[in-house]
């Protein structure tokens, strides 16, 4: 049996006036949250909020934040944390943010994106939505509202 390959990536939902920010990724045809690969020494936090200013051209503050503990930092932690197929023997280790829109102007990545939508928790009914990402997106909803 060949060896699973696993990679890290950071997804965040994007919340903003009760509605939460979904791309129509170009590659994959599929409305999803700004996400992508966590960089070499980058720290899932950072990524998340990297992933949004790339795809999308916003500022986000994530709904949890981190401390320190003494002399160690706690890092802000995912809402939760999912293993998706991606390919035959290719997983990806998903770390789902939520976060509030800080700044910036929605600016969606031509070469990523075809498309952007701010989507209410109705228009997450929609069936071209996955259950996964309607879940979360009115969890997101929910929790920074």
């Amino acid at each position: 049996m060949p060896a699973i390959t696993r990679d890290f990536t950071a997804t965040t939902f994007v919340v903003h006036e009760r509605r939460t920010l979904l791309l129509l990724h170009r590659k994959l045809n599929m409305w999803l949250p700004p996400g992508g690969h966590i960089d070499p020494h980058e720290l899932p936090d950072e990524a998340a909020i990297r992933e949004v200013r790339e795809e999308a051209g916003l500022e986000v503050e994530l709904l949890m934040t981190g401390s320190v503990l003494g002399n160690v930092r706690v890092l802000p932690q995912p809402y939760c944390i999912l293993l998706e197929d991606i390919a035959p023997g290719h997983q990806h280790i998903d770390l789902i943010y939520f976060a509030r829109v800080r700044g910036g102007v929605l600016n969606p990545s031509e070469r990523e994106t075809r498309a952007a939508r701010w989507m209410t928790w109705e228009e997450l009914d929609a069936p071209d939505i996955s259950e996964d990402i309607r879940e979360l997106g009115r969890r997101a909803i929910e929790l920074c509202s």
